[in-house]
């Protein structure tokens, strides 16, 4: 037995010993695990350090270097997650339906733990402590593979993670941490079949692709973030620069950060000055010819930096400080761009047309869609989820920001009085 393999077999017995405890012992369990978070900060904060001072010296880039980052604050909004998680209705045993049929058999359709649960991800040491609160709660165990930029940060989180569940009378071995760094790790992850019930990956591209593609394992699929954000000439145009300046601005290594601004044709001259002056010395501009010519047309803010939009561009999830922009002429345009260059994860439309709104949120493909809003809003806290698993871009049991009960399936209990089929 490889040295993983017995990290499975223990996460699949602790396994089926969590899904036999009742909500009270696993709220129990998480409120001392988020206490022993806040009880070992320090030891968590200097090992994040570490982390950070690695990741800067490897070059990697501020944006990135943000999602690396915990603070206090960082670690407050971490144990908030854990405390709502906490807070929230057990779903294990939630009924969804129930029926009798003809015959008098009684059938409920109730929710269970989907079981072994691995998630293999990057930076965010967040995502640690998210993803473990939601699967104990939820009754799975988890197997959590950071990356190597993360890996100080993640050792300190889970250890303190597992002291708290301990002491809290719950069950420690539900969570374990892949700790080798190598890619036959993740290899074999992918192909535990038997012992492991479902993978996430939540990171880039490249991972993403590399899960998707290698798995023998079922997957559910977190997507990258090309997001876009489409302004008409209806829109307060005011309120539209401040919307897609803090979508931009306010996180751009998120991956629910806005990529690209489609303009339609009779708003370019309003929005563009306006909005260089906003995004001056902070984000630069990739501008096809038009909106290039309405930003020009005025007075150029100091710090302002356009280049021209390349076909690249509208597929690039930058995750940078980088805004690609673009005119089209009519909603159904900016629809059929969105679907072509989208990656279904969270798209936005300003405009003061209903007809334009109700026409962007039927036909716009896409796990999110937001009327006069940030795209930032796409996230399991923000959506009252306390933490996530990630978002889901596909269109299986759960898509958009994953909470609880993306963590359970389907059982059915059938109850007869010694009914027999003919």
């Amino acid at each position: 037995m490889s040295s993983l393999q017995i990290v499975f077999s223990t996460l699949k017995e602790a396994q089926a010993r969590l899904a036999l405890e009742n909500r009270a012992a696993k709220d129990k369990a998480l409120a001392a695990a988020a206490a022993a978070i806040d009880r070992d900060r320090a030891a968590i904060l200097a090992a994040n350090a570490r982390d950070l001072e690695k990741a800067r010296s490897g070059g990697m880039k501020e944006s990135l270097l943000d999602r690396l980052l915990l603070n206090d604050r960082r670690i407050d909004g971490i144990i908030e997650g854990i405390e709502t998680v906490a807070a929230q209705e057990d779903p294990v045993g939630k009924v969804r339906a129930g029926w009798t049929l003809p015959n008098g058999l009684f059938i409920e359709q109730v929710l269970a733990p989907l079981g072994v649960a691995a998630i293999i991800y990057e930076s965010r040491p967040n995502v640690t402590a998210d993803c473990t609160a939601l699967a104990y709660k939820a009754g799975c165990s988890i197997l959590l593979r950071g990356s190597s930029s993360a890996l100080e940060s993640n050792k300190a989180l889970v250890k303190a993670i597992k002291a708290g569940l301990e002491e809290g009378g719950g069950i420690a071995d539900a969570v374990a941490l892949a700790v080798s760094g190598s890619r036959d790790e993740v290899s074999e992850i992918l192909e535990a079949r038997g012992w492991i019930d479902v993978v996430l990956p939540r990171g880039g591209k490249e991972l993403i692709r590399r899960v998707v593609e290698n798995a023998r394992i079922p997957v559910i699929e977190t997507g990258e973030g090309n997001c876009h954000i489409y302004v008409e000439g209806s829109a307060d145009i005011d309120r539209a620069v401040e919307i897609i300046a803090n979508a931009k601005l306010q996180k751009p290594g998120a991956c629910n950060a806005v990529e690209t601004l489609l303009v339609r044709r009779d708003a370019l001259a309003e929005i563009m000055p306006k909005l260089a002056v906003s995004l001056a010395g902070k984000a630069e501009l990739r501008c096809d010819a038009a909106a290039r010519t309405a930003i020009c047309a005025g007075a150029m803010p100091a710090g302002l930096v356009i280049k021209d939009a390349g076909e690249e561009d509208w597929a690039a999830e930058f995750l940078d400080y980088i805004l690609a922009v673009k005119t089209v002429d009519t909603c159904d345009e900016a629809i059929r761009h969105i679907n072509r260059y989208g990656t279904k994860h969270s798209e936005a439309i300003l405009t003061n047309d209903l007809q334009a709104a109700e026409q962007f949120r039927a036909r716009v493909d896409a796990a999110c869609v937001y009327v006069n809003a940030s795209t930032r809003f796409t996230d399991g806290g923000e959506f009252g989820f306390g933490a996530e698993l990630g978002i889901s871009t596909q269109k299986f049991h759960a898509r958009g920001p994953m909470g609880l009960e993306a963590l359970t399936t389907i059982k059915y209990l059938i109850s007869g009085s010694g009914q027999i089929r003919s």
